[in-house]
């Protein structure tokens, strides 16, 4: 039996398709944080007692903001959201353990990055064609 091409065509979307919306193994669960009105504003940043919370917000084919600073050694919280479909952040050398956002629901993270530098954490759920740009660039400073 040979396969034509058009069925190869869409037999990789339907395989694609279904990574979109699959969490990878080990990834964190997505929380119900509450969604208030720091979401109107993507670039918000609250201070609750020594925690920074950081609002990110996760679509095709981008993060925003696209780059965000925090201090060597201080704690940070990532309150993350998708506005359409299933992505994914995850950085061994921030201690980012793999975390799935859903669409619709909010996702939190916190991490405490260890060294200085700049970092590029791309989206770990395969979202569509240019998932391969979608990149959150996270710069470390003292």
């Amino acid at each position: 039996m040979s396969f034509k091409p058009k069925y190869m065509l869409a037999a990789a979307a339907l395989i694609a398709g279904a990574f979109a919306f699959t969490p990878h193994a080990g990834a964190a669960p997505a929380t119900n944080a509450g969604q208030k009105g720091a979401y109107a504003d993507h670039l918000a940043v609250a201070n609750s007692g020594e925690l920074r919370t950081i609002a990110v917000t996760a679509h095709r084919y981008e993060f925003e903001p696209e780059t965000i600073t925090v201090h060597e050694g201080e704690p940070v919280k990532l309150v993350l959201t998708s506005k359409d479909v299933t992505h994914g952040i995850a950085d061994d050398d921030l201690g980012i353990p793999n975390t799935v956002i859903y669409k619709g629901k909010t996702s939190t993270v916190t991490f405490t990055p260890k060294k200085l530098g700049t970092f590029k954490v791309h989206c770990s759920v395969f979202c569509g064609i240019g998932h391969g740009n979608m990149v959150l660039t996270v710069k470390v400073i003292k």
